[in-house]
């Protein structure tokens, strides 16, 4: 037999044998390591047990601490507690205590109070008694005795009466008087605008009788085209070398004196001539009045105003007001108006601005019905300027009450710029109707003999009947006088009223 088979299935014996026992080696090993490990998770497991009961050891005894602070705690807020309830039922009782008292007091006082009520009846029962005896002794009633008894006062102490108001107005005339003047001085010292009147002339000079004749044309030709394009009459008549311009609009009389003279002075007059100057000079007058405009708002340093409100102002610059130019007349009164405000505390910008705009309405007021002063409202109110400025220009001509300090400065540098010597120029027949009408009036009063109107216009001496007006009459006579000057007429500047009481007693030795 071969050795080779012998030795495989010894091998196969062997390996079986090697592998059960490897089994049992492996078991007998896991068991150790099974023990060991419980062995240490009872260890464990004990030291966890331990150290739990220290915790709640530890527990219970914070807990008990706890409950011991608690305790002391409500202890004190229950001892806090009677404290605070025993201090209220103290004050309750303390409190109780003068309830009581004040209603006793308030007892006593109402019967006071009746006994005074009884006491106030009885006077009165007694003074009633009283006056009617006095009234059946002296047989005059209560009212009666009154009016006797004032009338005594009065005739007894008129005179001195009389003196101390004299003394007690001379003295603040003379005080506000003297600070009136220096506000003004320095305002007009300040800004001093020369002076020169100015007319919007309707005359046009011409070289000689000769162009007359040239200026209407054949069969007026030339004086139709030149009416027909700037909208004015030309008035040719009998006066030697000169030319009359009428028209109610100032920019057009000025557009066709300007194109009349230029073309005196070009020599070619004729339809085309006329209408090539006067477009020119359409172009150039617009032109002066925007740039018037801009002139017066840069002067002025006021620049917040609508464009078209800039060119109203500078309409302006050919218009006149008895002879003053309007514009320069409006230039002086803003600047006057801002110094006077300076001086008084008031807003200088609002007075300003209304000086400036006072007489915007004149720009248009020969094609607006109405007054100039309603129109410039319309205006302003139109371009959304401040109500605060119109307030201010709107009570310059005292056809509405000044409402505001900036319209009293405006009136009144209006009333400085107006009459500045030089400054207008009145009219003949305007200046004896003012003088008629200011004698009129003071005439109107009883008591007056006689009325002079002196100064032009600016003074008024009324001389009165001395047995019809006694001192104090003439004092009030006097106010009188003023207060319906100032609510009927319009005037520049200011007029002063002088009453005289004058009693002469004639005898005749013989």
């Amino acid at each position: 037999m071969n050795p080779l088979f012998l030795l495989i299935p010894m091998g196969f014996i062997a390996l079986a044998i090697g592998s059960v026992l490897g089994y049992f080696a492996r078991q007998s090993i896991a068991r150790k390591r099974a023990d060991k490990i419980e062995t240490t998770l009872q260890k464990k497991i004990a030291q966890v047990k331990k150290d739990a009961e220290e915790i709640t050891l530890k527990a219970k005894q914070k807990a008990d601490q706890i409950i011991r602070d608690a305790s002391r705690d409500t202890e004190g807020q229950r001892r806090d507690l009677f404290s605070a309830q025993k201090l209220l039922t103290n004050r309750e009782n303390t409190l109780t205590e003068r309830v009581s008292v004040l209603d006793k007091k308030e007892d006593e006082f109402r019967q006071r109070v009746e006994k005074l009520k009884e006491i106030k009846t009885n006077l009165e029962d007694l003074r009633t008694e009283s006056i009617k005896k006095l009234e059946r002794v002296a047989k005059l009633s209560k009212e009666e005795a009154k009016r006797e008894l004032l009338k005594n006062l009065e005739q007894e102490y008129q005179v001195e009466l009389l003196g101390k108001m004299q003394k007690l107005e001379q003295s603040g005339f003379e005080k506000y008087e003297m600070r009136a003047k220096d506000i003004l001085a320095s305002a007009i010292q300040k800004f001093a605008l020369s002076q020169s009147q100015e007319l919007t002339t309707t005359t046009v000079s011409i070289p000689s009788d000769d162009l007359k004749g040239r200026i209407i044309g054949k069969e007026g030709r030339n004086i139709r085209t030149l009416e027909k394009l700037t909208g004015v009459e030309i008035v040719i008549d009998e006066t030697p070398e000169a030319v009359m311009i009428s028209g109610f609009d100032p920019v057009r009389r000025q557009i066709a004196k300007i194109a009349l003279e230029r073309l005196i002075q070009d020599g070619r007059i004729q339809p085309a001539r006329i209408e090539e100057i006067v477009h020119k000079v359409e172009s150039e007058i617009v032109q002066q009045v925007k740039d018037a405009g801009e002139r017066a708002i840069y002067e002025t340093g006021i620049v917040d105003l609508d464009p078209k409100v800039v060119q109203l102002l500078g309409r302006l610059r050919f218009r006149t007001s008895y002879g003053q130019n309007v514009l320069l007349h409006s230039i002086e009164v803003a600047f006057l108006a801002e110094a006077i405000a300076s001086e008084l505390g008031a807003n200088v910008a609002v007075a300003k601005k209304g000086g400036l705009l006072h007489d915007i309405g004149k720009a248009v007021d020969h094609q607006i019905q109405g007054s100039h002063t309603d129109i410039g409202i319309r205006i302003l109110e139109k371009f959304n300027v401040g109500d605060d400025i119109i307030d201010a220009m709107k009570a310059h001509h005292e056809e509405h009450p000044a409402e505001t300090l900036e319209a009293v400065i405006v009136q009144v540098a209006d009333q400085i710029s107006g009459a500045r010597p030089g400054a207008r120029k009145d009219s003949l027949e305007h200046y004896i109707k003012r003088l008629q009408e200011l004698e009129s009036i003071a005439e109107g009063f009883k008591g007056v003999d006689k009325v002079y109107a002196i100064q032009a216009g600016r003074e008024v001496r009324v001389f009165v009947n001395p047995e019809v007006i006694n001192d104090y009459d003439a004092k009030k006579l006097s106010r009188d006088i003023a207060n319906k000057i100032q609510e009927e007429l319009k005037y520049p500047g200011e007029i002063k009223v002088t009453v005289i009481r004058e009693n002469r007693v004639i005898e005749y030795a013989r």
